[in-house]
Formats: C-alpha cells, sequence, structure tokens
C-alpha cells in the first residue's frame, strides 16, 4: 500500500463520528453514584496510604530502638 492511500484511511478513520461521544455529558446533571464513588476511593486509598505509612514509621522505629 502506498503512503497516499495510508495517508487517506487515516483521515477517513478519524473523520467518523465515534459510538461512544453520540451526546454530550449534561453538566447541570451530574452523576452522583460516580462522583461518590471517585471520591470514596480516593479517601479509602489516601486512608491505606496514612495506615501504611504509620505502620512502616512505627517498624522503623522498633528496628533502630528509637522506641
Amino acid at each position: 500500500m502506498t503512503f497516499n492511500r495510508l495517508l487517506s484511511r487515516a483521515v477517513f478513520v478519524t473523520g467518523c463520528r465515534s459510538a461512544f461521544t453520540s451526546s454530550k455529558p449534561d453538566m447541570t446533571n451530574p452523576n452522583w453514584f460516580r462522583v461518590g464513588l471517585a471520591f470514596g476511593t480516593s479517601a479509602f486509598l489516601w486512608g491505606l496510604l496514612f495506615k501504611q505509612h504509620s505502620t512502616d514509621t512505627h517498624e522503623y522505629k522498633v528496628r533502630n530502638g528509637l522506641e
């Protein structure tokens, strides 16, 4: 296949409308389940991070005789 044919197919493919973006999201009515899920997941991961840091700090102090 020549370069021009590849280029013309690429333009044709990118010019098509995607089936996944057929409608724009409604910004006035957010999906509260997804918003809550995102914030809940973030809070859960931060909690795990602080817990792990606390555990690691305690283990460091015990190993080095600081506690």
